[in-house]
């Protein structure tokens, strides 16, 4: 009698929680934001940055390689082996830089929009606990079936001040 009457009040709790699920398109409300461009400014000055070093580094790169083709006539052996080591230790530098600049491209660009994101989340945050939402899912390829009236995406442009011309 006693597990019976625990398995009613179980089912009584659990049929009085109910839970109200949205969906927000962050890539879209992202993308209408003004301070975007901003943010792209700041990852292409950067991007600049990272390329004028680059460029630098070929240039040196390049001199080694002239400076040791006007001195190989005149090199012992030995010496070509450090120079040619040395050359190609610079290539390799150059490569490790290349790849290591789009990595850190990316990781700006993140940072210079973490900003952006948390504005986003703090609108979503207001909007789902006025509306009493208990969950909210990105929408993305993932959700097969989405009721509009569910999503939220439109409320937190709205809420950032942020207003869709017609047809977007």
């Amino acid at each position: 009698m006693k597990t019976l009457k625990i398995a009613f009040l179980f089912l009584c709790v659990t049929g009085f929680a109910q839970t109200k699920v949205g969906t927000v398109d962050v890539d879209f409300v992202l993308s209408k934001m003004p301070d975007l461009a901003g943010v792209q400014k700041q990852v292409n000055d950067y991007g600049a940055k990272l390329e004028a070093d680059l460029t630098k580094k070929y240039e040196e790169y390049n001199a080694m390689v002239e400076d040791y083709k006007a001195t190989e006539i005149t090199m012992t052996i030995a010496q070509k082996k450090v120079k040619q080591d040395t050359i190609l230790s610079r290539e390799n530098e150059i490569a490790e830089f290349q790849q290591n600049g789009n990595r850190l491209i990316g990781l700006q660009r993140e940072q210079f929009l973490q900003p952006l994101y948390k504005k986003i989340g703090d609108a979503l945050e207001k909007i789902a606990k006025a509306e009493g939402y208990t969950q909210i899912l990105l929408r993305n390829n993932n959700i097969v079936y989405v009721d509009n009236r569910y999503d939220l995406t439109l409320s937190v442009l709205k809420e950032l001040g942020i207003e869709l011309k017609e047809g977007e």
